[in-house]
């Protein structure tokens, strides 16, 4: 009798994953999948054409440990770079997938603005790679939050999304609403560090009731573009002050004010 039973057990998991199969088949040929920046046909959903992935640039080691800042050559363990050691940032450690180059904006901007929340399945998986050091079950994620009026133009944070993407892989804890963005502030596009600074100085805090969930791991705040930490300073800073002993920083792109391989990286970050 348990054997019939796990034979008919058997047979429906082969149907279930028959019809999926057959199912992914049909939406495959009515949608086929293409590529997440130009569009051009592809063999997998959710993912880029060789051309388009030839234009990324991954940032690897040798970097800067604490800012995450690729290293034109080995500088030897423990090396900071000029800009950590100069002005130390609030929060402990940065990472990032790739440089800010056309193509990372390109992929961004759709994200953001275009009602494209799926691209965060692409970046989210290279987030994870590039940060892996930083994740685990001892990390909880944050989304660096939107104001609740752009949230509700935007209908979604797509910080929140790539959040979401790396908390799967990682299979590390998220918490969406540690962080309040209270005060709206303007677009950064197009101001500079000390105009950033400021725009984002006050605009954030953190909701006290939610803080004890923590129960002591430390935090990565989660962005989609890191330009010159403005923003994930500001909300570093706000938790650190709240009692947070470690808090890091995963974005997918990063601006990069000098060329890096063959490629100059945009240094207009959002």
């Amino acid at each position: 009798m348990e054997r019939q039973t796990g034979l008919v057990k058997t047979g429906w998991a082969g149907a279930r994953a028959l019809i999926g199969g057959l199912g992914a088949l049909v939406l495959d040929t009515a949608f086929p999948p293409v590529c997440l920046a130009c569009s051009d046909a592809v063999a997998t959903p959710d993912g880029l054409c060789p051309d388009c992935w030839r234009q990324l640039v991954p940032i690897s080691t040798p970097y800067c440990p604490v800012l995450g800042l690729p290293f034109a050559a080995d500088m030897g363990a423990g090396a900071l770079s000029v800009q950590a050691i100069a002005n130390p940032p609030p929060f402990d450690r940065a990472r990032s997938a790739v440089a800010y180059t056309d193509l990372a904006r390109k992929l961004v901007s759709k994200m953001k603005y275009s009602d494209r929340p799926e691209i965060a399945l692409f970046c989210g998986r290279m987030m994870a790679a590039a940060g892996h050091e930083l994740l685990g079950p001892d990390a909880v994620l944050v989304p660096v939050p939107l104001h609740r009026s752009r949230q509700r133009e935007r209908r979604y944070n797509q910080s929140a999304e790539l959040a979401r993407a790396v908390a799967r892989l990682a299979k590390s804890p998220l918490h969406t609403d540690l962080i309040i963005r209270h005060r709206r502030t303007i677009q950064q596009v197009g101001l500079n560090a000390a105009q950033r600074a400021r725009n984002v100085e006050g605009a954030f805090r953190v909701d006290l009731k939610r803080l004890d969930r923590l129960a002591g791991r430390r935090v990565v705040l989660i962005d989609d573009v890191l330009t010159t930490g403005a923003t994930v300073s500001a909300a570093a800073k706000v938790l650190k002050r709240a009692g947070v002993s470690h808090v890091d920083v995963l974005s997918f792109a990063r601006c990069l004010r000098y060329r890096y391989g063959s490629i100059t990286a945009r240094s207009d970050g959002v």
